[in-house]
């Protein structure tokens, strides 16, 4: 089986990581779809719990999820430990539950993952990073930041696989691999938190290098063309290792939904899980941590103060929020006018702990007239005012500049803009949907079909196949949505996803992810309060 296990691991290194990555997220997709448009929903309650032993094979097989029958598709190229070979003349298929055969299979494909993701930084290294006509075109320095520490990555993904490996080829049935996750993560992959908080200074680099090396740009284009590649670009190669870090998780999350619970697999699937998101968390502060501080200083030399000066740069604010509204002139009462211009137009600049009211003054500066705690701000919404009022909202300072109530009668460009400025100046504020926190039975869910990159602060990324509880919608196409394995919220197009309809889908998908963040309830509740700052 060593030799065999061998072979099955180099073949699997024709799929580059970025093909996989990009065919399981989909063949994910699919089968959700597949589960949602299936499943009877009157078959059974959401509350269910899982059958029990004895009446589990015949349940199981009858719901056998269509990732299977997916995956055996003649043109997949993916390799299931069910097919291999050793495993299907050893006769364990019909002594194991179906249950136990597709946490095997969610195993073995983080084995199998993890290949391919050694296959595509190897090409980085030997194809990229290590050709000669590169080599002399970039500066050590140069080289240095759009190369990180690329190397140590490398070497960490070596040893884990070789780890892995070994524990595959021990038996036929691998008895777990959330352990050597936990020991890996624990003692090497710190590696992955220098390289992603590079990734601002890499991606500034080498679009510089682009514009400004006519060579580099050429050797680049001639690399990537290679059949090597399979037309993936460089910058794909480049990113790969925040990717891995992140679908990591994702899979261990994955074996910890099939393990058996109250097991000693599900309590090590568990701290792997934990201290995976440690260290993702760790990557994403990293990266945010370099963009913030320039954004900071470069908001601070545009605001010129009426008021007070505020000093703007801290290490501990960042901007939520920024963006042009109209400004209702006169006091409250004169809502009902219709014969004047009633708006002017005012900017804000939102910090996660202050918000600073301006005008916009040539030269690209902004005169700052007001401010207040974040903390001390409530928002109401206007509702039946008719066509000129349409969009609008009202913004109380409880404690302004001055050091007194204040009101501001503000109007936005659409609706989802003003729900958007109204969830981020109070974001306690109800939404339309109950949210996450509040383990509600259920709850609308959207499912990721095409990437999406956050366009602002208030956005949230999507990547394919992620799963969000939509918290609240607009009718102009947006969604406020709390993503489920991180509890991450933001607002994106609705194009990007697709509704889960199915209640009995939606209810495991809220029960899995339960199940998952059940080591720390606490921290969970505390996170999602954060995330909602």
């Amino acid at each position: 089986f060593s030799c065999n296990l061998s072979h099955l691991l180099c073949s699997f290194l024709g799929l580059l990581y970025q093909e996989y990555r990009d065919k399981s997220t989909r063949e994910e997709i699919e089968t959700r779809r597949l589960q949602d448009s299936q499943t009877d929903p009157e078959e059974t309650s959401p509350s269910e719990e899982t059958p029990s032993e004895t009446e589990s094979t015949s349940t199981t097989e009858n719901k056998a999820p269509p990732q299977i029958n997916l995956l055996r598709n003649s043109n997949s190229r993916f390799n299931l430990w069910q097919d291999l070979p050793e495993v299907q003349s050893s006769g364990v298929l019909s002594i194991l539950q179906p249950d136990e055969i597709k946490l095997q299979e969610a195993m073995f494909e983080l084995v199998t993952s993890e290949a391919s993701y050694y296959k595509s930084l190897n090409l980085l290294v030997s194809h990229f990073m290590e050709n000669e006509r590169l080599k002399k075109i970039l500066h050590q320095s140069e080289a240095h930041i759009l190369f990180s520490n690329v190397l140590d990555v490398m070497a960490v993904s070596e040893r884990f696989l070789l780890d892995l490996e070994q524990r595959v080829e021990e038996n036929i049935v691998i008895s777990d691999v959330c352990d050597i996750v936990y020991q890996h993560t624990v003692n090497h992959f710190s590696v992955y938190i220098t390289y992603v908080s590079n990734q601002t200074y890499q991606e500034r680099a080498y679009k510089q290098l682009l514009q400004d090396k006519p060579a580099f740009r050429e050797v680049i284009s001639q690399l990537e063309l290679d059949p090597k590649c399979k037309g993936l670009s460089f910058s794909s190669f480049l990113i790969l290792p925040f990717q891995r870090i992140t679908r990591l998780k994702l899979l261990v999350q994955n074996i910890l939904k099939k393990v058996e619970e109250k097991s000693d697999r599900e309590s090590t699937a568990l701290d792997a899980h934990k201290e995976l998101e440690t260290v993702v968390k760790a990557c994403n502060e990293g990266v945010r941590k370099m963009s913030r501080t320039e954004q900071m200083i470069s908001i601070q030399k545009k605001l010129e103060f009426k008021i007070k000066s505020v000093p703007i740069i801290s290490h501990s604010r960042w901007l939520l929020k920024q963006g042009e509204l109209q400004q209702m002139n006169g006091p409250k009462t004169s809502r009902t006018l219709r014969t004047k211009k009633l708006f002017r137009e005012i900017y804000l600049f939102l910090f996660n702990d202050l918000l600073v009211i301006c005008r916009q003054i040539p030269g690209d500066k902004y005169q700052v007239f007001d401010s207040a705690p974040r903390g001390l701000l409530r928002v109401e919404e206007l509702e039946d005012q008719g066509q000129s009022l349409a969009n609008v909202f009202i913004l109380r300072l409880l404690e302004n500049a001055d050091d007194r109530e204040a009101s501001y009668m503000l109007k936005a460009s659409s609706q989802s803009e003003m729900k958007r400025w109204m969830i981020s100046l109070a974001p306690n504020r109800r939404t339309k949907f109950v949210s996450f926190t509040s383990r509600l039975v259920d709850c609308p869910q959207i499912q990721c079909v095409h990437p999406y990159v956050a366009q602002q602060p208030d956005e949230l990324s999507l990547e394919l196949a992620d799963v969000l509880n939509i918290l609240d919608k607009t009718d102009d196409g947006w969604i406020f949505g709390e993503r489920l394995h991180d509890q991450e919220r933001g607002w994106f197009p609705s194009s990007m996803g697709e509704e889960i309809l199915n209640p009995k889908i939606r209810a495991q998908n809220l029960k899995e992810c339960f199940r998952v963040h059940k080591s720390d309830d606490s921290q969970r509740r505390k996170l999602g309060s954060r995330n909602r700052q």
